[in-house]
């Protein structure tokens, strides 16, 4: 995600310049603007100066909602969020983080309908709202981070993102790179064969139950908020997630093996609501963008920062760290990836995907 710029910076001004009351809606004003913005070099105290000397009037509330706990790498994303969106309105847009709000289901639709005003999602709105490019995360599909967003700011990505806004009434406010997801386990994974027959909590995603049942799996569909209890039961023999989410759910607990499949590049996708955006004054939607593309880049340098010692910490807290044979893995997996291209995602091929 690219920062935002001077260019920004002098909207920003302007408007607060020649039009201080900023609860005053700006009906002239449209998001074209926001378009031709050349995002670089921040400074959030420039901005924040644009707030000092407007009206004092209540404060505009804004709910964020994720379905990840505290510690997750999403929930740092909000965190960081709060704080420059209050710095630079000087408290005139309070932002209330909830973590663990509900399945991603729930934060889904509670962000769709204006219940909460933001959300940080793992895909849920591309599984909803634009189910014919969930391939952006499917396993096996994209490649790393930087051809995630040469597919994403792209046609492909203008598509879908046109998609949510238009059937799930959500704008997209930005991604953050969330790592690669892993397999755990209680018996070591190897190769394609030990997956199966293995009990495999996923999240309630019919694609990713698809491939990993090609592969032989017994899929265990479970939201997020029963992973933990899954496997302590048994109901579940192992899971697949990044390692933000492995730490955060504390799985070594209840999971010996972390095996590094790096099946799938996690995303995290952030968005607010398109009736609570365009019921903002200009200056608040324009505080929304700044402060959500900056606390993505935040979240994204710390994740890739961080992604190794987080692995670390599952390994001194006893998990053992398995290299199996993911390209074997990845083979067996391709005809059930080809098939869902040719009937769940026909805006597109995989050699496409692969070729941006």
């Amino acid at each position: 995600m690219k920062k935002t710029g001077i260019i920004l910076l002098i909207i920003i001004a302007l408007f607060a310049w020649f039009n201080c009351s900023l609860n005053q809606s700006d009906e002239k004003t449209d998001d074209a603007n926001l378009l031709t913005v050349d995002k670089n070099n921040l400074d959030l105290e420039e901005v924040e100066r644009c707030f000092i000397n407007c009206p004092k009037k209540p404060p505009i509330v804004l709910k964020a909602a994720l379905t990840f706990a505290e510690g997750h790498i999403l929930h740092d994303y909000f965190l960081k969020f709060e704080e420059i969106a209050e710095a630079i309105t000087r408290g005139k847009l309070q932002v209330e983080v909830m973590p663990s709000a509900g399945s991603e289901a729930d934060v889904n639709i509670m962000c769709s309908v204006n219940e909460v005003q933001m959300q940080a999602t793992g895909g849920q709105a591309l599984q909803v709202f634009a189910p014919q490019y969930f391939f952006f995360n499917a396993p096996y599909v994209i490649k790393d981070w930087d051809h995630f967003n040469r597919v994403w700011d792209g046609e492909l990505g203008n598509e879908a993102r046109a998609l949510i806004e238009a059937n799930g009434h959500m704008k997209d406010t930005g991604t953050v790179y969330r790592g690669l997801r892993q397999m755990t386990s209680n018996n070591v994974i190897n190769g394609p064969a030990d997956i199966v027959g293995l009990k495999l909590r996923l999240p309630v995603v019919p694609v990713w139950i698809a491939v990993w049942e090609s592969l032989g799996a017994v899929a265990v569909p479970i939201p997020l908020g029963g992973l933990y209890d899954a496997l302590a039961t048994g109901a579940a023999d192992a899971s697949e997630g990044d390692a933000t989410q492995i730490l955060s759910y504390k799985l070594y607990e209840v999971q010996s093996n972390l095996t590094m499949t790096n099946h799938l590049l996690a995303v995290g996708y952030t968005m607010v609501n398109t009736d609570f955006y365009n019921s903002l004054p200009f200056a608040y939607k324009l505080v929304i963008l700044v402060s959500s593309y900056v606390a993505c880049d935040y979240a994204t340098d710390k994740m890739m920062a961080g992604e190794q010692g987080t692995i670390d910490e599952l390994i001194a807290n006893g998990m053992v760290q398995g290299f199996p044979d993911a390209e074997a893995i990845r083979v067996q997996a391709k005809p059930a990836i080809d098939q869902l291209f040719l009937t769940e995602w026909p805006v597109t091929t995989w050699d496409e995907v692969l070729a941006q």
